[in-house]
């Protein structure tokens, strides 16, 4: 393969591996996004923030579902391929988009109404909790040495990008097609509907993606948890360790803080939706970026500069937002939290999957990740709303700094993948 061909290979490869890790996540985020409207017609009693608490139980519990779903999705991946695994875990979002557009209110059916929108938010967190893990594994494969940061880094993209069209739909429907009223009463389905119909469509993309390894059904130790745990517990524990501080301040500054600006600052939720979306959108055009600097001065500098920057300037970060009186404050002030935080999001996918020999990487990255993030990525709402309904919110600034603390203990011990990759050892 010349050089041309195979830059154009890897060019498709990460569009299609990129695109149904997009679509997944736009519909993982719509409930974030839209959950200041439908929140009362699930949970029709009760004041706002109470709502929300609802609401964001069933985004946890939703969570729960993710080290299922990196646990089966990843053992499909390692025994069955790439390619086979990608494409059930989008069909599986699909049909939990579905289920949400068309669920019933509690007005309509009662306690069925809150239980079908659980049971899609289950298949939905299933779905994502296999998604991350070989879509990292992938979009890391599929990179050439001197460039896997810059490569796996748009993982992160797409992540984003799913919010971005998220809250590009929600500005839309906000601002040109409905009113307030209309957005309560009806409205928040269209976005689900939506998702349902991209999901499909990267079914399709996803079902002529390239496939990275060869596959080895008879070899039983592929995809396996015993051998996962017995030949690898600290790389497994390196990955929760890495995780948990970063997880918890993604969650905070993306999916929260469009209900921390709305609940704390005091912002309408239409410019709350505005502001977070150009953050966003500079938040996911900063990953390629730092992806590309880890290339050249190594992954492990990128984790201690977000370690350590995390653990000094969370607490003023969040107290400044809090007590902020103007958009342009808060806007400043989110990005330099953004900032800090791709020192982690940028890298965090390819550092994992340097991590493992390709036999039990998708199992290795996606199941300690997934058990991490529906610990502490999953619950951040929940605490943070729980914090503010008692009246002590600054409690939960210093629990984002604690974990964070604890992941930077082990960015300093860790080794610098870049330099022991089990992906460059096999292509030597």
């Amino acid at each position: 393969m010349n050089k041309i061909n195979d830059t154009a290979w890897r060019i498709k490869a990460i569009f299609t591996g990129s695109i149904g890790n997009l679509v997944e996540w736009y519909d993982w985020y719509v409930y974030a996004a839209f959950a200041l409207y439908f929140a009362p017609v699930f949970f029709p009693k009760g004041n706002p923030t109470a709502q929300l608490l609802d609401t964001a139980a069933i985004f946890a519990v939703g969570f729960l579902m993710r080290p299922v779903g990196g646990w089966l999705f990843g053992r499909i991946a390692d025994r069955s391929g790439r390619k086979t695994s990608m494409t059930l875990s989008v069909l599986l979002m699909s049909i939990g988009s579905m289920m949400i557009a068309l669920a019933p209110s509690f007005k309509v059916a009662g306690i069925v109404s809150p239980i079908i929108l659980l049971s899609a938010r289950l298949l939905q967190g299933l779905s994502v909790g296999g998604e991350y893990g070989t879509s990292a594994t992938y979009l890391s494969e599929i990179s050439t040495p001197g460039r896997r940061g810059f490569y796996s880094s748009f993982q992160y993209v797409t992540l984003i990008g799913g919010q971005l069209i998220a809250l590009g739909i929600q500005m839309l429907l906000q601002k040109v097609f409905l009113t307030p009223e209309q957005l309560d009463a009806w409205g928040w389905r269209i976005p689900f509907a939506i998702g349902a119909c991209l999901s499909l469509f990267a079914l399709i993309i996803r079902r002529h993606m390239k496939e990275t390894i060869q596959v080895e059904k008879d070899n039983t130790k592929r995809g396996s948890l015993v051998t996962l745990l017995k030949e690898h517990p600290r790389a497994v524990l390196t990955v929760i360790g890495l995780t948990m501080g970063g997880t918890l301040a993604f969650y905070t500054y993306t999916t929260y803080m469009q209900k921390f600006l709305v609940n704390t600052v005091h912002l309408s939720k239409e410019r709350s939706t505005v502001l977070t979306f150009w953050l966003m959108l500079i938040y996911a055009c900063m990953q390629p970026l730092f992806g590309m600097l880890s290339d050249k001065i190594g992954r492990k500098p990128l984790l201690l500069s977000f370690g350590i920057s995390g653990t000094l300037l969370t607490v003023p970060i969040l107290t400044a937002i809090s007590h902020t009186t103007t958009e342009w404050s808060a806007f400043l002030l989110i990005l330099s939290a953004l900032i800090i935080i791709s020192g982690y999001t940028s890298i965090n996918a390819v550092v994992k999957a340097e991590m493992f020999p390709a036999g039990i990487r998708a199992l290795g990255v996606g199941l300690p990740y997934a058990l991490t993030v529906a610990i502490f990525g999953g619950t951040a709402e929940y605490i943070a709303l729980y914090f503010k309904k008692i009246d002590h919110e600054s409690l939960y600034y210093w629990y984002i700094t604690v974990c964070i603390f604890i992941s930077l203990i082990v960015y300093a011990v860790v080794r610098d993948t870049k330099h022991t990759s089990h992906i460059d050892k096999e292509l030597k």
